[in-house]
């Protein structure tokens, strides 16, 4: 699992996602890393930099959010929830240390102590449709699972409930291996691919190194999944986001979408329409091979009256059909 664990996930056995009937496991250690912020002046500082609204977040309740540059482009987004009285930022792993070293440069006299803690736990994806019988075989307290971002705190473990079939646990590294044998006698190994697809399908955009600075909060819908706050004081790029919002010059949305192709399709890659002639209408922001096998699932950022206007394609207006699917929440 972490790099302080002497499981190895490439031993143990894993299994593709059709087909599935009890629950699902994942070690997101590997993909993702944690942020830690403590100090009494913790919060009033990610106030004043990240999107979301820290005064709508507890120790009971989690929130989506993201961090921009002054021109209100979205350099990282990410989980953020409160854990043993500290605020904790989940992001990809390897956009970890430059937030770090980032945000450590606006902290000035702020007391607030920002730390890498990513080898500090271990975090495991959960999912399924009986994860909640599985839990309750295994735990004498379950976490509840029909509150979205519920952080649920038992001391030596935490869940944070993403969906009502799926969840992250969270448990310090020391008690990794015990955890990881105990969770796996009740789910089944899978890789991060089948991670990425829930994500993808719950419209959950992850910002990654190909993408950061492509787009503002609004365009990947941070502000329909409560990751974007018009209600709190300023942050970095708070005023081009704000403008945006206010005087109505979104012209880029995110949407689920399918594509049937048999190669490779990447976080970045251009769409093309027939009404922008030669110019790109948008671009992928995540990817993931589809469970049938028949090309992509991905989220991407189009422009909408391009989506209006008729076919969405691929790489090039001779590229695949980019087909538009509905997303698991209305738009703003």
């Amino acid at each position: 699992m972490t790099n302080n664990s002497t499981i190895h996930v490439d031993t143990l056995e894993t299994t593709s996602s059709q087909n599935i009937e009890k629950p699902v496991m994942i070690d997101l250690s590997q993909h993702y890393g944690l942020i830690q912020f403590s100090g009494e002046d913790a919060s009033t500082f990610l106030q004043n930099q990240l999107t979301c609204d820290m005064r709508e977040i507890s120790e009971h309740q989690g929130s989506y959010g993201s961090y921009c540059t002054p021109k209100g482009r979205v350099l990282v987004n990410f989980l953020l929830f409160q854990y043993n009285n500290n605020y904790i930022l989940q992001l990809p792993i390897n956009l970890c240390e430059s937030l770090q070293k980032r945000l450590s440069l606006y902290k000035l006299r702020a007391k607030v102590t920002i730390e890498n803690v990513s080898h500090e736990y271990a975090c495991i994806g959960l999912a399924g449709s009986h994860l909640s019988q599985a839990l309750s075989r295994l735990f004498t307290s379950e976490p509840t699972l029909n509150q979205p971002l519920r952080f649920v705190d038992l001391n030596d473990h935490a869940f944070l409930c993403l969906a009502n079939n799926r969840i992250q646990f969270i448990s310090p590294s020391t008690n990794t291996i015990a955890i990881w044998k105990y969770l796996h006698q009740q789910a089944q190994l899978v890789d991060i691919a089948y991670w990425n697809r829930l994500t993808i399908q719950a419209g959950i955009p992850v910002v990654l190194l190909e993408t950061q600075e492509k787009f503002l909060p609004q365009m990947i819908n941070l502000d329909a999944i409560g990751a974007l706050s018009f209600k709190k004081g300023c942050y970095p790029g708070q005023e081009i986001v704000a403008r945006t919002q206010y005087l109505g010059k979104l012209k880029r949305r995110m949407y689920l979408c399918h594509i049937t192709t048999t190669n490779t399709v990447n976080p970045g890659d251009l769409l093309y329409c027939a009404d922008s002639a030669d110019q790109s209408c948008g671009s992928v922001v995540n990817a993931v091979a589809s469970q049938s096998h028949d090309g992509y699932d991905a989220l991407a950022v189009i422009q909408q009256s391009s989506v209006e206007a008729g076919e969405i394609h691929w790489g090039s207006l001779l590229g695949p059909v980019v087909q538009i699917k509905t997303l698991p929440y209305p738009l703003p």
